[in-house]
C-alpha cells in the first residue's frame, strides 16, 4: 500500500477532491443517522448541507501529510490528522459562520471551541482520518 510513496498522482486534483467531498458526506450523513437513534428516532433521518461537500473536499488538501506521515505509528497518524481535521473544522466554520451559512453550531454542547468544533468528536475525527488517509493510498 505505501510502496511508492513518492509516485505520480493517477487522478487529478480536482477528482479527488470530488472522491474525498463525496465520502466525507456519506460518513456525515451516517454518522447523524446513527446519532438520530439518541432522540429515539428509528427511521434513522440523517442531515447535511451542500456546504460540507466543500469542507470535506479539502482533505485533498491533506495528501502531502498522508504520504509525510505514512512511517509514523497509526494511533499517531490517527491523533494527528484529528488535530489537522480541527483545525481545518475551525477555520472553514469561522468562515462559513462570517458569511452566515455555517451548517453546525456546538456552543449548546459541553466541549465546544467557540461552537465550531467539538474535543469530544475526537474519536470520530481519528476514525475519519484514517478512512481518508486509506483512501488516498487507493486512488493514488
Amino acid at each position: 500500500m505505501y510502496a511508492n510513496i513518492h509516485r505520480a498522482h493517477n487522478n487529478s486534483m480536482i477528482t479527488r477532491f470530488i472522491i474525498y467531498g463525496a465520502l466525507g458526506c456519506l460518513m456525515e450523513v451516517l454518522w447523524t443517522g446513527l446519532s438520530s437513534l439518541t432522540t429515539k428516532n428509528f427511521k434513522l433521518s440523517s442531515t447535511t448541507s451542500l456546504w460540507m461537500f466543500f469542507v470535506y473536499g479539502m482533505v485533498a488538501f491533506l495528501e502531502p501529510v498522508f504520504r509525510l506521515m505514512a512511517p509514523m505509528p497509526f494511533l499517531l497518524r490517527g491523533f494527528l490528522y484529528a488535530i489537522c481535521i480541527f483545525a481545518g473544522e475551525f477555520l472553514t466554520g469561522s468562515i462559513l459562520k462570517r458569511l452566515q451559512v455555517c451548517p453546525w453550531d456546538y456552543s449548546s454542547t459541553k466541549f465546544h471551541v467557540k461552537g465550531l468544533i467539538r474535543i469530544d468528536y475526537l474519536p470520530a475525527w481519528i476514525v475519519a482520518g484514517l478512512v481518508f488517509e486509506r483512501v488516498y493510498w487507493m486512488i493514488v
